[in-house]
Parts: C-alpha cells; structure tokens; sequence
C-alpha cells in the first residue's frame, strides 16, 4: 500500500505504508541511533513525535524484550529500509508485526537523508502520514500547521504511587515519563524507590521522608509545565538532594529561575558528546530534547553549568550552589548507548550520604 510523508510546508515524500493505515498528525524530528529502535519507540519523551530514523536499515534485531516502558509512545516510524526477516536468538517477531499490533502508522521507501536534511536546515515541522492518495494539500495544510500535542506528561506518568522495593537509601522519583532503565539502574544500587505521579503535590512526596528525589525525563514543551515546575521548586527548597534528567532538569532549572528555549531541530540519538566543565571530560551521551536550559539565564549566585553540547555548545547540566541539586540533560543510564555517565547516579547516592 502507498503511503505518504507530507510536511507542514508542503513537502511530499512518497512509500509505502507499514504498520497501521491509520492517519496521523505529529510532530517530526529525525534520530541519529544506529542501534535501539525499540528504545526509540517505547521512551515516553517521544510521545507525540513521529521519529525519522537516520540509519537506513530498520528492523535488523525484530522484537527483542528490550523495551523501555509497557507500550510504545511514538505516533509514528519513517524509516529508508524496513528489514522483514530479522535475525536474533532473542527475535519474538517482525518489526512491521509490533507496528501493526500496536496500531501505530508507519513509513518505508523514504529518502531519509533528505528528510533530515530538510529537518536540519528548516527546523522540525509538523507532518502527516497518509494512506491516502487522494489527499488535496490545500485542504490537510491547515491542520497539519495547526495541530498541537497539548499535555503530553499527564499522558505517559503512572496513574497510581508504586514502590520498587529495595533496602538501601529512600528516592521519592516524580514520574514525568519515567523509563524501564532508570528504575533498573536504580535498583541494582539497592535503593528503595518510590513512584509518584507527575501531579502529585510536593507536600505529599515530603511527607513521605524520603533521602532523595530523583526528577524524570518526559515529553512535551517544558515551558507548558507551570504547575509542574512550581512543585519542583518546593522539592528544591526541602534542601534534600534533587537529581533532574531530561525534562527533570529542564523542570529544575525553571525552578531556579533560568528561562527554555525551543531548538531548531533538537538532540535525539546515542552519540551526542558532552563535556564535563569542571573535569573537561568527554562522554558519549543518550539524548531526546528539543529544548534547551538557556545558560546565559542561570542566575550565578543560585546554579551554574555543568555539562556542555561539544557540537553546538548548548546546556547539558547545572549544578545548584546549595550543593544538593543537579541535573543533566542526557540519560545516564544510556539506553540505548554507553554507560560511561552513569557515575551520576552514584553521585546522588553520596549526595545523600552514601547507600548504607
């Protein structure tokens, strides 16, 4: 069956369709991974995005049980080359099968160089993926431009506090689309982890006395997340140590004060370098953003950067001068991608005194 990418601007990439037929509207940004399409495709940062992958062969690995949450979060997969016969001792199926079970629309044949490209120069756009072949542009334009993701963290959070059992330290970890590894990594430390909703007022985590609180990555505009950033700035002021991650530290940094900014066209993949400012080390780093904590806003007295983007310099971290708070831009714990950055974990298990 046919399919179509069709850009915000006017751009129409033909293929064919895979997955569901069913029609969509997203937002469209390209991911740099060679590897871990399924991470791609069940991190709930990419909830309301239809991902182009820029490697040109999808699929390769089929379905394996490496899967960062219990459902994907995309809205949609563009992709050069989808593999239908997958070789993998751990294979439970085909690609194109979980794109189909799980109902999300899909696109292959595509010149992705191109489209990223495209994305590069112009800035990420709003696209829809049709089945369609008589689709009129002058009527679909409109919508294509007008379509919004609107709340996407009330979306992927938990609906209910659930504790991971452990018997080491207490993390309160404010879900704002929370991935299966981050509560792997902090469980092989031992740590005693509990759950709560992304609108659960500050009050409520305080009340339950834990060591640490441990932000979360997520999807959506952070500068949309008012509410949301004002309980993270009375978690802020308890003085307990505050790890952000992702929209985590996008939450944090608002709390104290500095300003976000939407990026042309964002960092996704599993080889963005960043560099630690005090130590001038490099990492290989796991990142899904598409905006960035403005530097030049942070308020020296209250926080300073930590990390930087070695491409383009952007913001990758703070560290608060109260010496409990911090956050980064990039996963640690790096799924897919190296672990080398992972040691930030362990930095907020000695911010809160050690694991004993």
């Amino acid at each position: 069956m046919k399919a179509f990418l069709i850009l915000e601007n006017g751009t129409v990439f033909p293929g064919t369709s895979i997955g569901s037929p069913r029609e969509i509207i997203s937002e469209i940004v390209f991911n740099t991974s060679m590897t871990g399409y399924l991470d791609v495709l069940t991190t709930p940062s990419y909830a309301g995005q239809a991902v182009v992958m820029t490697y040109p062969l999808i699929g390769n690995c089929g379905v394996t049980p490496d899967l960062e949450s219990t459902r994907p979060w995309v809205d949609g997969l563009i992709v050069r080359e989808l593999v239908r016969r997958p070789s993998n001792f751990r294979c439970q199926g085909t690609l194109e099968e979980f794109l189909v079970k799980q109902e999300i629309p899909g696109i292959a044949g595509v010149d992705t160089r191109a489209l990223t490209r495209l994305l590069r120069s112009s800035g990420t756009m709003n696209g829809m993926i049709t089945t369609d072949e008589n689709y009129r542009l002058e009527e679909i334009l409109p919508k294509i431009k007008a379509w919004r993701a609107g709340d996407l963290v009330s979306k992927v959070t938990c609906r209910e506090k659930k504790e991971l059992l452990g018997k080491g330290k207490r993390v309160a970890l404010l879900d704002c689309g929370t991935k299966k590894s981050v509560e792997r990594i902090l469980k092989e430390r031992g740590l005693h982890v509990t759950v709560y909703p992304a609108d659960t007022q500050a009050e409520t985590v305080l009340s339950d006395k834990p060591d640490g609180i441990l932000v979360c990555g997520g999807p959506g505009d952070p500068r949309d997340c008012g509410a949301l950033v004002t309980e993270v700035r009375k978690l802020y002021e308890s003085g307990l140590p505050l790890f952000g991650i992702g929209l985590g530290h996008q939450l944090l940094a608002q709390a104290v004060g500095a300003t976000i900014a939407k990026m042309k066209h964002g960092h996704r993949g599993g080889n963005y370098p960043v560099r630690d400012l005090k130590t001038s080390r490099v990492y290989i780093s796991t990142q899904s953003h598409g905006y960035v904590v403005e530097t030049d806003s942070l308020d020296p007295e209250v926080a300073e950067a930590s990390f930087e983007n070695v491409n383009d310099r952007t913001n990758e971290g703070i560290t608060c001068r109260n010496g409990k708070a911090f956050s980064v831009q990039f996963y640690p714990e790096a799924s897919a991608g190296v672990q080398s950055s992972s040691y930030l974990y362990d930095l907020f298990i000695e911010k809160m005194g050690g694991n004993q």
